[in-house]
Parts: C-alpha cells; sequence; structure tokens
C-alpha cells in the first residue's frame, strides 16, 4: 500500500471508481497550513488528498468571508485543490491518518516488466522541396526526432505514406522494426531474403 506525504498507515481502505481509496467513517477536515502567493501562510482545513501520476493533490478549505443577508457578513470557506508539499505543510502535533485518500491503481504486472505502453499512432516528418518525391521520415509519436504539432497518422495512413517514393522509416524509435514486417511482409529476413 502507498501512503501519502505525512501520513501513517489509513484505518480502511476500498476501491472507487478504480482507484483505491481510504477513508474514515465520516471525513473530518484536519488543520493544515497552506502557502499562499506572496510569502503568506494561512491555517486551513484539510478534506481529502489523491495521488496523481505526478505527485499528490490536497483539497484544502481556505478560511474567507462572504455577503449575507442585509449587510451581513459571514464566515466562508474556500475549497481548493493545491500541489503537496509544493503549497501545503503539516501542522505539528496533527494526525493525518484519517484523511480521506484516493491512490493510483497499482500498475498490472505486464505494466511492472514492460513499462508504460508507448502512444500509439506514427507522424511524418517532411524533407524539404517540393513536388512527388521529395520524401521524408515516419516516426512513432513519441520519437525524440518527431516533428511537434504533425498530425498523428492511424497504422493504415503511416503504411500509405510509408510507400511513398523517398520516405524512410526512423530506425531510432522503432518505426522501421514495427512497420517493416507490415510493409514487406513477415517471412523476409528469413532463409536469406531482404
Amino acid at each position: 500500500m502507498q501512503v501519502a506525504p505525512g501520513a501513517g498507515v489509513p484505518a480502511l481502505v476500498r476501491t472507487v471508481g478504480g482507484m483505491t481509496t481510504s477513508s474514515a467513517p465520516e471525513p473530518v477536515p484536519v488543520p493544515i497550513r497552506v502557502l499562499l502567493p506572496g510569502d503568506q501562510e494561512v491555517v486551513a482545513r484539510l478534506w481529502s488528498r489523491r495521488q496523481t501520476p505526478d505527485g499528490w493533490r490536497y483539497e484544502v478549505g481556505l478560511p474567507a468571508y462572504r455577503n449575507g443577508p442585509g449587510d451581513s457578513v459571514e464566515p466562508a470557506e474556500y475549497r481548493v485543490w493545491v500541489r503537496a508539499p509544493d503549497h501545503v505543510r503539516p501542522v505539528d502535533g496533527v494526525s493525518y491518518d484519517q484523511v480521506p485518500t484516493e491512490y493510483l491503481p497499482k500498475p498490472s504486472l505486464v505494466e511492472q516488466v514492460l513499462g508504460p505502453r508507448r502512444p500509439s499512432g506514427w507522424v511524418m516528418a517532411k524533407a524539404g522541396g517540393r513536388g512527388p518525391g521529395r520524401g521524408g521520415v515516419v516516426h512513432a509519436v513519441d520519437c525524440d526526432e518527431a516533428p511537434a504539432g504533425a498530425p498523428v497518422l492511424p497504422l493504415e495512413r503511416a503504411l500509405d505514406v510509408a510507400q511513398q517514393p523517398g520516405v524512410r522509416l526512423c530506425s531510432l524509435c522503432g518505426a522501421a522494426a514495427e512497420l517493416d514486417p507490415v510493409l514487406k511482409g513477415f517471412d523476409c529476413g528469413f532463409d536469406g531474403e531482404d
């Protein structure tokens, strides 16, 4: 089980919408220090926290005022998700064990062994010049050499483009290894064939 920053082991763990969640029976906010712009700091209330692919988000309730009926002014709370630990600090002596916490799902065994899947599709880096046969290079979408902002080509379109005169497949990103067998047949390379 993963534990949120500054937290102990949660009391209950359950899965909600594909995410592992820990929660107490009734969420009771706990105090947390929030760092505001302009080097200000305020003690707010921590309602929940969520693990994201790039870190943690904490749902905090910042104290504020709002206008009530007539000329009255009432206490209010402004809730916002902030980054932890960039925008929050624990309050000494406060336990965060019972804060409702959503964890990312654990990666499957396949993801653990093979790593994350790369995005699907290919892009074409056009060569300079005009007219037919000017060529270019077909790259995987996530190739470092792929042009930024180029339209993503599905498999059928990438194969059509790859067959045009002067077009080659990138060998750095694996476009060549992935598309060549489809273009030339899966038997190529066996028994001395090219």
